[in-house]
């Protein structure tokens, strides 16, 4: 079967939006991290802590088959907190990519989560990045509400 993108090309952009993301919290002032959000919407950090938690257990479940929603960041208080989330991310991501093969994506499972019929877990995945985008989106206005210019989406 015909590769559409090599897997390294697959990480590489995924790893490109995570440190955009990243810089993102980085952009965002301490002190309304966990206070300001829009009417009806989360706060920023509230946000963050779902783009970790989906990419954990998605990226867990399709590396080992262990799907498993665990909730760990809801702690978190802090920026650096957050900080040191993502950072614990990167590296257990690296792991899971090891073991995640063309195949294992292209199989058809369910999560176990509730959330979507089966389906293959390269959706899942594309599921995530999406997923992160939509929120990064939101914090951008954040930042523009707090006369915070965000940082520019084309740098990875």
């Amino acid at each position: 079967m015909a590769e559409l993108m090599p897997l390294t090309q697959l990480r590489d952009m995924l790893d490109g939006n995570r440190r955009l993301t990243v810089r993102t919290l980085q952009a965002f002032p301490d002190e309304a991290l966990f206070t300001h959000a829009a009417p009806g919407m989360r706060t920023a950090a509230d946000m963050f802590k779902e783009i970790i938690e989906i990419d954990r257990a998605q990226l867990r479940g399709i590396a080992t088959g262990k799907w498993a929603w665990e909730n760990e960041s809801q702690a978190i208080d802090t920026k650096q907190g957050l900080l040191d989330a993502f950072a614990q991310l990167k590296g257990q991501a690296a792991q899971w990519w090891e073991k995640i093969t063309p195949d294992r994506l292209l199989t058809v499972e369910d999560d176990g989560f509730g959330w979507a019929p089966p389906m293959p877990n390269l959706n899942r995945v594309m599921y995530g990045l999406e997923n992160e985008v939509h929120h990064r989106g939101q914090v951008y206005v954040y930042l523009r509400q707090l006369g915070v210019e965000p940082p520019v989406f084309y740098e990875r």
